[in-house]
């Protein structure tokens, strides 16, 4: 295995043109598997609210359910890069409460950085917690913690100003000490444009292949989820039915005793049997 991934070398990624691949992981199996798989980053994003925990949006998960996610994650990787998602309201109100979270993901999760959605309005909490010596992600475009104020999931900076916006929001992300930005849900050509603009390196989804690297959910990948596909999610694999398959082949054979057969279980000796079948002591 490689050795564990660091800021450094995200940042000469981008410097000699190399793509930076991350993937969202939420527990020790899927941690490992996106490790051994090579993978630059692995997000503990709060999307497991919908996608681990069946909630209707991220909104929902809660810090504790975030930390705990995140130690299984921690668990099961040793190469990659790990972010870790604060969820709502764990950063907004204060600077001050904004830091005490951003520090328990680093020493009670194992975590190597936080994420936070948000442009200038998140720029206070984002420098304090530069300060405190804890590296942060950023993430604007598409902000599913506030997507009711973005009047749903929506593709983002589709007009001249709203793009701006979006380039003034990153530049000021990246000076105050965000070392690399997501950009979700935005045109291909503002991805790119963006991306040229700063010199942190910038993770697309659904933002066009001119960004510094791309992430993915898991459960999206892997044809996990089914309630809804976003655009932007090339299904790898298409897991759901084929373990729906194999729950149900499991429910046939225990229902026709076909399983467990001989091959599964254990015997006994004969003599060591017979006097507990008749009711002997041995």
């Amino acid at each position: 295995m490689a050795d564990k991934v660091t800021i450094l070398d995200l940042q000469q990624k981008k410097q000699t043109g190399q793509p930076i691949t991350m993937l969202t992981a939420y527990d020790y199996p899927g941690a490992s598997l996106v490790d051994q798989a090579g993978i630059d980053m692995i997000l503990v994003g709060d999307s497991l609210a919908m996608t681990v925990l069946g909630h209707s949006s991220t909104v929902a998960v809660t810090m504790e359910e975030m930390l705990h996610h995140c130690r299984a994650v921690a668990r099961g990787a040793r190469h990659a890069f790990l972010v870790g998602d604060m969820p709502f309201m764990s950063y907004q109100a204060e600077p001050v409460e904004a830091v005490r979270n951003a520090g328990r993901f680093i020493k009670e999760a194992a975590m190597d950085a936080v994420k936070l959605e948000g442009g200038r309005e998140v720029v206070d909490a984002v420098q304090a917690i530069v300060r405190a010596g804890i590296p942060v992600m950023g993430h604007l475009g598409l902000t599913p913690q506030t997507a009711t104020k973005l009047s749903g999931y929506k593709v983002q900076a589709k007009t001249s100003a709203a793009a701006q916006q979006l380039l003034q929001d990153a530049l000021t992300l990246e000076e105050a000490g965000c070392f690399s930005i997501v950009l979700e849900a935005v045109p291909a050509p503002v991805g790119e444009f963006v991306s040229r603009k700063l010199s942190v390196p910038t993770i697309g989804i659904g933002a066009g292949p001119g960004c510094d690297g791309q992430v993915l959910v898991f459960h999206d990948v892997l044809g996990l989820f089914d309630r809804f596909t976003p655009k932007f999610v090339k299904r790898y694999a298409e897991l759901h039915q084929a373990i729906l398959a194999a729950l149900q082949a499991y429910r046939e054979e225990v229902t026709s005793r076909s399983f467990p057969a001989e091959v599964h279980s254990y015997n006994v000796d004969a003599q060591e049997l017979e006097p507990f079948l008749s009711g002997g002591q041995p």
